[in-house]
């Protein structure tokens, strides 16, 4: 009867120690390897809709980062023509979001961003067009997201422009994770598909998105 017990008891154990095992197994191998460049820092924007975007609508989401101009007639229709590969891709997985920037502020106002999403087909709830302050657009490009080398500004800010073709890929937790990927090079962009998959089956942290930057 002793021994039915113990058996029954050193069973039940195993069981458990089975099953805590493979969760944390299971956990550590859902966390992607991309590494970790930086946080996104608070922001406040306008959307293409004329509404406030800020850094908690990015909050939980696997997004892809971008600056253009609704003018450029160089890099910037390569660079969305690849873009709208990527958006057709995850366009259905309610845990991913573009957002496009401009560059050029002055210009690009609300009705030209709206007319430019419209353009390229977009469904607002994962793809996004943004304008802002201009230094405050430009700083985030350089000191959160790393598309453009910080030594590029100039003192004023009016004679400042960044023309990046770079991309940038931000987990659910607000890290800026692997490296920058060329929206103009095929192979970049089908390196940023499969880091996105990657993010997107990767388990999210605990705390709030902006924890990571608020001490």
């Amino acid at each position: 009867m002793k021994k039915s017990v113990f058996y029954l008891l050193f069973f039940t154990v195993l069981v458990l120690v089975f099953w805590v095992l493979l969760y944390f197994y299971t956990d550590y191998f859902q966390q992607s390897k991309l590494p970790q460049r930086a946080f996104v820092k608070p922001f406040s924007f306008i959307n293409q809709n004329g509404q406030p975007f800020t850094n908690s609508d990015m909050e939980g989401k696997v997004c892809v980062v971008e600056y253009f101009f609704t003018t450029c007639e160089s890099v910037c229709p390569i660079m969305n023509g690849n873009m709208q590969k990527v958006y057709d891709e995850f366009k259905n997985e309610n845990d991913f979001l573009i957002v496009s920037h401009t560059c050029q502020p002055e210009v690009d106002s609300v009705p030209l961003l709206k007319a430019y999403a419209q353009k390229m087909g977009s469904d607002e709830k994962h793809w996004v067009f943004v304008t802002g302050k201009k230094d405050s657009l430009y700083s985030m490009a350089r000191f959160s997201y790393g598309i453009d080398d910080p030594k590029n500004a100039v003192d004023n800010i009016e004679d400042d422009f960044i023309h990046s073709q770079f991309f940038a890929l931000v987990d659910r937790n607000g890290s800026v994770r692997g490296g920058v990927y060329d929206g103009t090079v095929k192979e970049d962009v089908e390196k940023l598909k499969t880091d996105i998959k990657g993010l997107l089956h990767e388990k999210r942290k605990k705390g709030n998105f902006t924890g990571v930057y608020s001490n």
